[in-house]
């Protein structure tokens, strides 16, 4: 008998009932130009992640002795290195203005790939692992970006926004993996170190970019003085969708690293070549952010909940696939379809936080969402290669399936909340 999935209506959804946007005011002409400025920005700075997240567990099982449970702890590093600069990339970009903190941002992308490439010269496992942690730093102002075209954005465009600045990441999904396999044996034969200089290039070019970016602030003066006063941290956490929303984006983000982090690693213990394992993170990071062209506009007409839930049913079907088989085709089918779920989940439920906080609150909001967020990523990256060296990828797949139905559990959670207030307030 087929089995019918209904999906919960989103009741809060911002865009109901508001009409659409059919003529290009000037507020949306200065969001689209942000936007489209950031996302440049992300295509060349962003190309530092693919690189460290391709090599680092490779690198790490090159560096490390007999033990190498321990081989993706550099790329675990690079997850931490985003959790631990996520509030400080936040209060940089408040008190250095957007320009300013994104360009600190990129220097921290460039000391970080001095330090990898150096590392790997002189064969330090750790110091390698501190120059990812540096690189990831960098990467937390780059999750600001975002955020900043978000909240440059009218209600109406926010979604939109945010798929245009993730959709450079499809630049960054050709870009970073093509450096790995032209520049890895520059320097050889210290295999890797090549493309952690092309790194400093990126955040080179990146900071030029960023030198002529030009993000209005989205909240007049007048609003300002009309504002609500900010909440504290707790109150801001405690609502309903900001939770869920949190939920979901670290339910979709751990998943995706988990399996990603260890994916390379597998498929080269399969038979696979280096060379295949960094195109399948291309293709898979191409996954992540191509379909943002279209996935604003999907979530504006379907709304938020629909589709980090079609996101959620994506995920566990990359697991069954995982499950299914362990050739090249297996690996690369499961790498597209995790980028395309991930892509649905988190950018739904970044749309989700932003529309939680007041423009008073997005550095206490957004830091918080990042700090958490990053910080389970981490360990979900570090868990990758000890779940892999004590299970195998089979292992790795089946523990997508609890993580999905927390998430979907949440959702649905929320549902039955909204409607509950939405019939109090008829009452």
């Amino acid at each position: 008998m087929p089995c019918l999935i209904v999906l919960p209506e989103p009741l809060d959804h911002p865009n109901r009932n508001e009409p659409k946007m059919s003529a290009l005011t000037p507020e949306i002409a200065k969001a689209k130009a942000t936007a489209l400025n950031l996302a440049a920005i992300q295509a060349i700075i962003g190309s530092a992640a693919p690189i460290a997240i391709s090599t680092g567990g490779l690198a790490g099982f090159m560096l490390l002795g007999a033990d190498k449970s321990l081989a993706t702890a550099p790329a675990a590093g690079f997850s931490v290195g985003i959790a631990l600069g996520a509030l400080p990339a936040a209060f940089a970009v408040s008190m250095l203005g957007r320009r300013g903190g994104f360009t600190v941002g990129a220097g921290m992308t460039g000391l970080g790939g001095l330090v990898a490439c150096l590392a790997l010269i002189y064969s330090s496992f750790w110091i390698f692992a501190l120059g990812l942690l540096l690189i990831g730093v960098g990467g937390a102002f780059v999750q600001q970006y975002r955020f900043a075209a978000a909240d440059a954005s009218p209600p109406e465009f926010k979604p939109k926004a945010i798929s245009w600045v993730l959709f450079g990441g499809v630049f960054t999904a050709i870009l970073g993996p093509q450096i790995v396999i032209l520049s890895k044996d520059l320097f050889a034969p210290f295999t890797f170190a090549g493309a952690y200089a092309g790194v400093v290039v990126l955040a080179i070019l990146g900071a030029l970019l960023i030198s002529v970016l030009k993000a209005p602030d989205p909240v007049s003066e007048a609003a300002k003085a009309s504002e609500l006063p900010p909440r504290s941290r707790k109150e801001i956490i405690r609502q309903p969708v900001y939770a869920v929303g949190l939920i979901c984006a670290v339910g979709s983000y751990t998943l995706m690293t988990f399996l990603m982090t260890g994916a390379p690693i597998a498929m080269v213990a399969a038979g696979c070549t280096q060379e295949q394992a960094f195109l399948g993170i291309s293709w898979h990071v191409l996954a992540m952010y191509a379909p943002s062209f279209f996935t604003g506009s999907l979530i504006v007409k379907f709304g938020r909940e629909r589709i980090i839930i079609v996101g959620l049913l994506i995920l566990l079907i990359t697991a069954f696939v995982g499950l299914h088989g362990e050739t090249l085709w297996h690996f690369w089918a499961a790498l597209i379809l995790l980028g395309l779920g991930w892509n649905f989940a988190f950018i739904g439920s970044t749309a989700m936080v932003a529309d939680s906080y007041r423009p008073s609150e997005k550095g206490t909001a957004q830091g918080f969402h990042d700090a958490v967020l990053f910080g389970l990523v981490a360990f979900a990256s570090l868990m990758s290669g000890v779940v892999f060296n004590a299970g195998g990828w089979h292992t790795q797949n089946f523990i997508v399936f609890p993580v999905i139905a927390l998430c979907l559990a949440a959702l649905f959670t929320l549902s039955i909340l909204q409607k509950r207030s939405a019939i109090a307030k008829t009452v």
